[in-house]
């Protein structure tokens, strides 16, 4: 039993070194250049990036409390008609990327958009939603509403996990009511707010598909993106590179500054039951017209995109002239887009692979079999969703040009599958290390003990007892690790070189670079990949319900 616990400690050792920790120390070892450094700050163009970015991060993440803490609120504190319902409809935003949600939104911001149809419609003057500083609100907006449901999950959890009675004891004690929730109820939130506005600040500071899509080049992201191609001759990307790790791992400490170094331990509701009450009259109504108002305004650059895809002619109207099939028709043609769906596929299946077997023999050791050291192995699975996409995927590209052995079997310009599907793999590990620890907690060890003490082996009682128990945690992880692969952004980006291994988004990027009809033939395919994973992504909501909130955890 021993050995085969610390041979799955080894193996998750290598898995780790090569695939996450060989990365990020390659891109501090390449950036650590005080020349270029110092070069770096010296340019005022760089400089602007950095606080371009980090303004967006700032705001993005103010957007997100503003939007998820009223919905969290009237979650936990009412019962209302459709409250059922309120998961499935909070999730619709993760259905699309925000960089593809950004291709509908421009017909709705755009010069002839919907907003300055509506503006000259009512005697206005149009605002130019896209450029100066309306890019940069327009970025914040779009991000906002595809990050909200991550802080609102979260806050739900952390409000489950407050005792009813405290408030009453409170109330009790003449507290006002917005006394109580600043001085108890805010309190114990920490926890669900430093989880969920760390990967929100975090989220927006590293976006690259967003300003790309939008043009909104002044942003560092994108400046590294723009950086690849010099990458063997000029270090300065790999030091820009650095400086965005340090900074993103800054505005993690600051945020749990702000939220509270050591956030207070929240008190369980236990047994208590649901402390809801039920508004009387029309006004039950309320909570559900602001989550419908709230999802309405979230899913607009999926009406959007939608809209793009079926318009035959959309320019100074509200919605369309007219209708047509033929941006479809014009994709399945495209010889883009049919390999990109195989490669994607190729790609999230192997990922797919990766991420559930290290994911459950992580959670293996960190929840049943409690190694020394296993805290380790937990830190590093979370890792990824501390460590912005965009630096892992960097790391990845450097490997393969410094080292020979990477080279051979991660390029990519000759094949970069192996590549591909292990930064997916990585990326999405946290989500199916999660499904799968939730699981083994839940499960009694009683029963693999029984199995054990029938004869069986320690890898037959995983086999035949501890996987089929948790199957429905494996498979919402796996279901997680796939669907988000599909539809991964920085990554496909930064490592698909080749048109011929274009993943999906990648070959959307590339058609909405295409005048004329290149960008209604990236709605139209942009919508087959919205609705698979609204597909994915329903089921996994229904399997977990509120406890979706622990998948996206630092």
């Amino acid at each position: 039993m021993n050995l085969m616990r610390y041979a799955t400690a080894f193996l998750l050792l290598v898995f780790f070194t090569l695939f996450l920790l060989l990365p990020v120390y390659t891109v501090i070892e390449q950036g650590l250049n005080a020349r270029m450094i110092l070069e770096i700050f010296r340019s005022s163009i760089y400089v602007e990036g950095m606080l371009n970015s980090f303004a967006i991060a700032v705001v993005t993440t103010a957007m997100v409390f503003l939007i998820a803490m009223p919905l969290a609120i009237a979650y936990d504190k009412f019962e209302f008609p459709g409250k059922k319902l309120s998961n499935i409809l909070i999730m619709l935003p993760m259905i699309l990327p925000p960089f593809v949600g950004a291709l509908g939104f421009q017909h709705i911001l755009g010069n002839y958009g919907v907003f300055n149809t509506i503006l000259v419609a009512a005697g206005l003057p149009a605002f130019d939603w896209l450029g100066g500083h309306g890019r940069f609100w327009s970025v914040c907006l779009i991000e906002a509403l595809h990050l909200y449901p991550i802080l609102y999950l979260n806050l739900v959890t952390a409000f489950a996990n407050i005792d009813p009675s405290m408030g009453e004891a409170g109330m009790n004690m003449g507290a006002s009511r917005w006394r109580r929730f600043r001085r108890i109820t805010l309190p114990l939130l920490k926890p669900g707010m430093l989880a969920g506005g760390s990967i929100v600040l975090i989220w927006s500071f590293t976006e690259l598909g967003t300003p790309l899509m939008f043009g909104y080049n002044r942003v560092t992201t994108v400046q590294i993106f723009n950086g690849i191609t010099e990458l063997e001759t000029n270090p300065l990307p790999y030091s820009l590179v650095l400086i965005m790790l340090v900074i993103s791992a800054g505005l993690y400490m600051l945020s749990r500054f702000a939220f509270g170094g050591s956030a207070a331990v929240s008190v369980t509701k236990g047994g208590m039951g649901s402390s809801a009450i039920t508004i009387p009259g029309w006004k039950k109504y309320l909570p559900l017209a602001l989550l419908l108002g709230i999802t309405f305004c979230a899913t607009m650059p999926h009406v959007a995109l939608i809209l793009t895809a079926f318009s035959k002619d959309w320019y100074g109207t509200i919605v369309p002239h007219a209708y047509s099939m033929m941006h479809f028709e014009n994709a399945l043609s495209d010889k883009m887009v049919v390999p990109s769906i195989l490669n994607s596929l190729t790609y999230s299946g192997i990922a797919m692979l990766f991420a559930v077997v290290a994911g459950f023999m992580t959670a293996l050791l960190v929840v049943r079999w409690k190694i020394r050291g296993a805290i380790l192995f937990d830190m590093l699975s979370m890792l990824p969703l501390a460590v912005p996409g965009i630096i892992m995927a960097f790391g990845y590209l450097s490997l393969s040009v410094r080292f020979e052995w990477a080279r051979e079997i991660m390029n990519p310009i000759t094949n970069p599958t192996l590549l591909l599907a292990a930064a997916y793999a990585v990326r999405r590990l946290p989500y199916v290390v999660r499904a799968a620890a939730a699981g083994l907690e839940q499960t009694p060890v009683e029963l693999e003990e029984a199995a054990k003490n029938l004869g069986a082996g320690s890898f037959m009682t995983i086999r035949r007892i501890t996987v089929p128990l948790i199957s429905a945690n494996i498979i919402v992880g796996a279901l997680f690790a796939f669907s988000f692969s599909m539809l991964e952004v920085s990554d496909s980006l930064i490592l698909a070189q080749k048109s011929a291994f274009f993943p999906i988004t990648r070959a959307i990027f590339e058609l909405s670079q295409i005048l004329g009809s290149g960008p209604y033939i990236a709605c139209a395919f942009g919508v087959w990949a919205m609705l698979f994973l609204a597909f994915t992504l329903g089921a996994a909501t229904i399997l977990l319900g509120k406890k979706m909130g622990a998948l996206f955890r630092l």
